[in-house]
């Protein structure tokens, strides 16, 4: 089969490139999913996205590990990534937070020219659909529609006030003028048509509605197995799906949309990457780009949960599961209710010292426990804080365990290696624990887990026994002009013809935030540029 761009991906980058470069007919365009459709009721119901989340079952995740984490007591950390048509978007927690303007001026001073904050702007706002329509920072009629939350909790309510009691000023917008303060998420979740209440996954914007496109080839459950070249221009990919082998051809591109796990192991299984690691699997080496596979970024996260006696919070009990088909029907007739709920209500962006520029720490507040990516379940009703360092200085890598495409990558996030990180999250921790003992949240207050002295050493020791990620790996394709990059600042590989990086391992720096609202203006503005060039 032949095709003008054949994308290998179909998460939240891959669903943006299927869209906008089959907008022109007159160019075929195949995206290749090694998951299903991604429009299950699991996906679709926003609280039930926790449910996707846990390793036991695999539910649209590909539930990687990590090796040993020898500062977290070694450890290996968990890291679900979603397996279906929208990617992570189809399973997590549909917060829209872009991150702090300054940091795509510093992708711009690293040489990724046409990366700062006035030419990336654009391209948030016109992929944003925003309930409260366009403005200077704002998109109104994008395909990703963002709206405030439907049904806060009251004790959302009252963290956000806690922070307030803690000096941390109020903000409605964190992608507004500014970006500290404390407040709720804004979500992904429709908010207009016949979708109202449904989670927005990059699958539901950009591809629902696109089956009459006959330049559009959409393949569900295909695992790709690498890249194809004649010498140095790909030339398409490798594919299978169950016992059926196909090799797929490119025309002009092939582009590769897997994330910052799945990309640099396509690329390294395909004999692209370090010599050693190729070395290592027995794969014959394409080209040498040592770049490949470094540069792992990712948010250390360090929870802080109470009990409650009070029940109106989420919790997997008789009561729960009493107040989760009650609200089934509240969602079915008002689009809204608990279900539409994304788990993470509560937000603040703060300075962990004041002569910061910007903040430096974000906070997530939950309204459950959620406690070592919900594989450890608690029964009591309660509530959960997270807090994260937003820059972290550690880097890991990702490399590969075998040859073979149904092998899970080696992935080392090198958490505090990099001996700054675990006093700055330090800091982040105390503030976080005098916003959970704030008066505003008394009336919900129970018994701590975890609790400790209060020491240093104390918090210290049980950031090490608990910390694992808050989902945002980026940066192991990263673009730039150094002898490190692996891509130029339009996601093409370096040293190769017809071959495109477009997604989160293409960030040459993890931005302050959430990871999804950013990759989906990444591949707006490289599809932007690519259909320009057209």
């Amino acid at each position: 089969m032949d095709f003008d761009y054949i994308i290998a991906g179909g998460g939240s980058a891959g669903c943006v490139m299927a869209a906008r470069l089959s907008e022109d007919p007159n160019v075929s365009v195949c995206l290749v999913e090694a998951g299903g459709a991604g429009n299950s009721p699991l996906i679709r119901v926003p609280v039930l996205g926790a449910a996707m989340i846990r390793s036991r079952p695999k539910i649209n995740n590909w539930a990687f590990h990590t090796v040993p984490q020898s500062e977290l007591n070694g450890r290996r950390g968990y890291q679900p990534r979603g397996r279906t048509l929208g990617g992570s978007s189809a399973i997590n927690a549909m917060l829209y937070v872009r991150g702090h303007p300054s940091d795509y001026d510093e992708w711009a001073d690293l040489g990724c020219e046409g990366w700062d904050w006035q030419s990336v702007l654009p391209y948030f706002r016109k992929s944003e659909n925003n309930e409260h329509g366009a403005d200077a920072l704002h998109g109104g009629d994008g395909p990703l529609q963002v709206r405030d939350q439907a049904t806060p909790r009251a004790i959302s309510q009252a963290f956000v006030q806690a922070c307030e009691a803690m000096q941390i000023p109020h903000n409605d917008d964190f992608n507004g003028p500014q970006q500290e303060g404390a407040g709720l998420y804004q979500v992904t979740q429709f908010h207009k048509g016949k979708r109202v209440g449904q989670r927005c996954s990059a699958a539901a914007a950009y591809l629902r509605g696109l089956n009459a496109r006959s330049n559009l080839t959409i393949l569900t459950h295909t695992m790709v197995q690498k890249v194809t070249f004649d010498g140095q221009r790909a030339t398409g990919l490798q594919t299978r799906r169950g016992r059926k082998h196909q090799t797929l051809t490119a025309r002009r591109e092939v582009i590769l949309s897997g994330g910052a796990f799945g990309s640099p192991q396509l690329l390294m299984l395909s004999g692209i990457g370090p010599r050693d690691e190729l070395a290592a699997q027995g794969i014959e080496v394409v080209h040498e780009l040592a770049g490949v596979g470094q540069n792992l970024q990712d948010h250390l996260d360090y929870t802080v949960a109470y009990r409650s006696p009070r029940k109106d919070m989420l919790a997997i009990n008789p009561r729960g599961a009493w107040d989760i088909t009650r609200a089934a029907f509240e969602w079915r007739a008002k689009k809204g209710g608990d279900l539409s709920s994304p788990f993470a209500e509560g937000a603040a962006f703060f300075k962990s010292d004041p002569c910061l520029s910007k903040p430096d720490m974000q906070l997530h507040f939950v309204i459950g426990i959620l406690d070592q990516h919900l594989h450890k379940i608690h029964f009591r009703h309660g509530y959960s804080c997270h807090v994260c360092a937003l820059r972290p200085h550690s880097r890991g890598h990702v490399g590969l365990n075998s040859d073979r495409v149904q092998d899970a990558p080696r992935i080392d996030p090198a958490f505090l290696s990099d001996p700054r990180d675990l006093p700055d999250l330090l800091r982040g921790a105390r503030r976080l624990e005098k916003i959970m003992e704030a008066a505003p949240l008394s009336p919900w207050r129970g018994q701590r887990l975890y609790p400790h002295d209060g020491s240093d050493a104390a918090i210290e020791a049980d950031i090490r026994a608990r910390s694992d990620t808050i989902y945002h790996p980026v940066g192991t394709c990263r673009m730039g002009v150094d002898e490190m990059a692996v891509t130029d600042s339009s996601g093409r590989v370096h040293g190769l013809d017809g071959l495109r990086v477009v997604d989160a391992s293409l960030m040459p720096r993890l931005i302050g935030g959430n990871t999804n609202a950013p990759t989906i203006m990444m591949a707006e503005k490289i599809a932007d540029e690519m259909c320009a060039d057209l």
